[in-house]
């Protein structure tokens, strides 16, 4: 019988120095709730400085470097400049598997700078606004990271933590470099969101998207004393256009053009020798992207050709279509649900209806920010980079109502709720979901292995071709 004491004794023993097991997912997550809403004025902050910043596409200097301090002082190793962009960087903390990312975006728009008011107000000396809320996200994103960070910290998670700071979304197409430098190699999932008028999971697809500016080139001249000296070059990219508005009549009915000319001279007394037009080519299908955007290079050659001038142009942007993974999307929709929706104040429901009236259309009811859509695929109609991750590993986002409900994106209404509270508020609906669906990614490898399997099975015999082929960042994009 002593035996027994004594082999009783020492496996208390034992027992008391086993390493704590690891808290239920629950629990961990109730905890990670907690955290955030106690940091929301700190975020709140963050976001807004950015706001403030409002660099675009390949500029944020200042956006950046803010979010890496805010990792590196919580123990992040922070590699910054990669993949050839001085504002692109990658945040790790802790080791080995898994391995889990979070994207962040921070890239304003030009041409959109706005107070936070329900009426236009531009700000005086400034261009740019976040009209898609870029502050928000790269700030969401880093709040995910940091939650995450304390927990595998403290011990209740093992693995890997990553946050990618991403410019350019808006045109540059910066994740596409960081897919192609290899920057997502044995990273298990990925982890994104976007600002909007709504809550819901991103179950339905980003288009595929090539961009490029074309160049003309002519001969300047008096336009009256000698025009028969000169060559236009905005005749080029005026042919051009006319030729590509007729070729609208004859591509997929899911086609998309725009384009924008960016220099069409400087005197209509001078004959111009230097045109410019910046083109975007859309399709759900990345191979009628690429069909059609060889039609309009068609027709910028037959323009230069017929007007007697020259054309080079440069391929600024190029993205795949997004690849849902249901496995994780599901999960996605399951913690979506538990966060809940955003509550306005009084005073911020009289914000939302002034801003309903200045859309000039019908509108849902400010309060439906306070609800989470039902899984649904639904159409999305832009174009996004992360389109490009999702064909590497294993990627799910969702929207949060950033904007009062049917604000639309790239507007100066959503420029205004994004640096109220408003904005700040769906924010946190966006960090507390990813943080915990990123605990159960942490938490449940069977996830992780059928999120992968789901992955494989999509992209199939299909050998990851970046759409920018082999250029460098086109970092003067903006210019």
């Amino acid at each position: 019988m002593k035996k027994y004491y004594l082999f009783g004794l020492l496996g208390a023993g034992l027992l008391a120095f086993r390493p704590a097991a690891t808290p239920p997912a629950s629990v961990l997550k109730t905890q990670a709730l907690q955290d955030l809403q106690a940091r929301y004025a700190d975020y709140q902050q963050l976001a807004q400085r950015i706001w403030g910043f409002a660099e675009v596409g390949y500029k944020e200097a200042q956006s950046s470097a803010l979010l890496q301090q805010t990792l590196r002082e919580q123990g992040f190793v922070v590699e910054a400049g990669v993949a050839g962009m001085p504002t692109a960087f990658v945040a790790t903390y802790g080791s080995g598997q898994p391995v889990i990312g979070v994207l962040a975006e921070f890239d304003a728009l030009p041409g959109l700078a706005q107070q936070t008011v329900a009426t236009k107000t531009p700000i005086a000396g400034q261009d740019a606004g976040h009209g898609c809320g870029h502050n928000l996200f790269g700030t969401a994103s880093v709040a995910t990271g940091l939650e995450i960070q304390k927990l595998l910290k403290e011990g209740k998670l093992r693995g890997t933590i990553k946050v990618y700071g991403c410019p350019a979304e808006e045109g540059g197409s910066g994740k596409v470099y960081m897919v192609r430098a290899g920057l997502f190699k044995g990273v298990d999932a990925v982890l994104h969101w976007h600002p909007g008028s709504q809550n819901a999971t991103m179950v339905g697809k980003y288009i595929a998207n090539s961009s490029a500016k074309f160049r003309f080139h002519g001969v300047a001249a008096h336009a009256a004393a000698a025009p028969e000296r000169g060559r236009s070059a905005l005749d080029g990219v005026e042919a051009m256009d006319q030729m590509v508005n007729m070729l609208r009549e004859h591509v997929p009915q899911e086609t998309r053009i725009h384009y924008v000319i960016t220099n069409g001279g400087k005197a209509p007394n001078v004959v111009p020798d230097f045109a410019e037009v910046y083109y975007y080519v859309r399709h759900p299908d990345r191979a009628d992207v690429q069909a059609t955007f060889a039609r309009v290079v068609k027709a910028a050659e037959g323009a230069a050709l017929g007007t007697g001038t020259t054309m080079d142009y440069e391929l600024v942007g190029g993205t795949h279509d997004l690849l849902i993974n249901e496995t994780l999307a599901h999960a996605l929709q399951t913690n979506l649900e538990q966060v809940g929706g955003v509550r306005y104040s009084p005073e911020e429901l009289a914000f939302g209806q002034q801003i309903q009236t200045s859309l000039g259309a019908p509108a849902p009811p400010v309060e439906q920010a306070a609800q989470v859509l039902p899984y649904q695929v639904r159409e999305m109609g832009g174009s996004s980079d992360v389109g490009d991750v999702s064909y590497v590993v294993p990627t799910v986002g969702l929207t949060a109502a950033t904007w009062i409900p049917g604000t639309p994106a790239h507007s100066w209404q959503a420029v205004a709720c994004s640096g109220k509270e408003v904005g700040s508020k769906g924010m946190m609906v966006a960090a507390k979901t990813m943080t915990l669906t990123a605990i159960d990614l942490f938490t449940m490898p069977q996830l992780v292995a059928k999120a992968k399997q789901e992955l494989q099975q999509k992209v199939g015999n299909y050998v990851y071709k970046p759409l920018l082929g082999d250029r460098a960042p086109a970092l003067n994009y903006r210019d």
